[in-house]
């Protein structure tokens, strides 16, 4: 008989006999037995006792508490006992974190399918019908071990696996962050030609920027544009969007810099800074190779800003959409920007005649739902003015 413990808690029984062939690593797997039959208890030990070390409950209760202070390898459980029958102990083993994954064996002398059902609904791996045939003991005993083993295995695989997922997840995380460090650092050194040669920039690129990506979330679930205007796409738009005008570069000081109207010759010359702008992106392409790929953007939104909806722009003449979707953008900030500031040649507008002025290019200037969702922003655009303003 197994010696008493606390509370009625028996173990561990450890005898083998002579001629047992048993492994010392089988030896220490633990099981424990909860039947409140002590005759049923000294079965299981004669049957288990020489092949693993047993403790035994015998009650429900007993066998949670003893679970709380020690582990074990496997639970023999029995369904009808006083207080706290098998079934419960078994849901409270499996809600359990700590305990959920030992294997449960119910041990009964019910045999109606219903009860088995219900047993494994509640989690329990198998069952053992008494009377106990010692060879069927031992095979399921054993059969439910080795899938415990092999579950543990697995799960101790899978948080490899989600250990080294996260590594590599962190790993192109600063991978990302340096690309993107780079990315910005190749617009900005590009940024600063043109601020050194065109009076317009500084606040002007911050304000136009901004009114790119304000726009384009806008639109971001709009039909025609949301297969393109991902997050990524946005965050490349507003880092590309201060190089709209970087072929200034190429205009003659006396042209770019001059107070009055332009003649129809300079105007001309003034009008071939999309294509300076696109040929400097492309050849910086060419350069940083197959990274550059980032630069899309800002070639698409250089060149092609001053195309009109209606095809009466420049440098190409393009309508509709096959002016590119950045450029289509960059000129409503561009024109609304323009618009609102001051210069040598015209006052500022005010917001409001700056959206009538917009709206009246509806279709013709702009794509029109562009311009919708410009209106539809209401002061986004007037808020973005005012954080960005020039100093006087």
């Amino acid at each position: 008989m197994l010696g008493p413990l606390p509370q009625d808690i028996a173990g561990p029984t450890s005898m083998r006999s002579e001629d047992s062939t048993e492994s010392v690593e089988q030896m220490q797997l633990e099981i424990l037995c909860v039947d409140d039959e002590p005759l049923n208890l000294m079965v299981l030990e004669d049957v288990l006792a020489p092949h693993y070390k047993l403790y035994c409950a015998a009650n429900g209760q007993q066998a949670l508490e003893f679970l709380q202070m020690f582990k074990v390898e496997l639970i023999l459980l029995d369904i009808i006992m006083p207080g706290m029958d098998g079934y419960e102990t078994c849901r409270r083993i499996k809600s359990n974190p700590l305990t959920r994954n030992i294997p449960v064996l119910f041990i009964s002398s019910l045999q109606e399918s219903t009860e088995e059902a219900y047993g494994l609904s509640l989690g329990a791996e198998d069952f053992i019908h008494k009377p106990f045939a010692q060879p069927v003991v031992l095979a399921r005993i054993h059969t439910q071990l080795e899938l415990a083993r092999a579950r543990q295995q697995l799960r101790e695989r899978n948080r490899h696996l989600q250990t080294l997922v996260e590594e590599r997840t962190r790993d192109l995380l600063w991978e990302k962050q340096q690309v993107i460090a780079a990315q910005s650092a190749t617009i900005t050194a590009l940024c600063t030609l043109a601020e050194i040669r065109d009076n317009e920039t500084g606040n002007h690129i911050r304000r136009t920027q901004n009114y790119i990506r304000v726009l384009a979330e806008q639109l971001q679930d709009h039909p025609r544009f949301s297969a393109e205007l991902n997050e990524e796409v946005i965050n490349l738009l507003f880092r590309s969007a201060p190089l709209h005008d970087i072929g200034k570069v190429a205009i003659p000081d006396a042209i770019l810099h001059k107070p009055d109207k332009l003649t129809v010759e300079e105007w001309q010359v003034m009008q071939t800074h999309p294509v300076h702008g696109r040929n400097a992106i492309v050849q910086a392409e060419a350069e940083i190779g197959d990274s550059a790929s980032f630069l899309r953007y800002a070639r698409e939104i250089a060149y092609s800003h001053h195309e009109k909806w209606d095809g009466s722009g420049y440098p190409e003449g393009l309508a509709g959409e096959a002016i590119p979707l950045s450029a289509r953008l960059m000129a409503l900030a561009d024109v609304y920007d323009a618009l609102i500031s001051k210069r040598v040649y015209k006052p500022a507008f005010s917001h409001e005649q700056s959206l009538q002025i917009i709206s009246e290019g509806r279709g013709s200037h702009f794509d029109p739902d562009m311009v919708d969702a410009l209106l539809a922003l209401g002061d986004r655009f007037k808020q973005i003015a005012l954080e960005f303003q020039d100093m006087e």
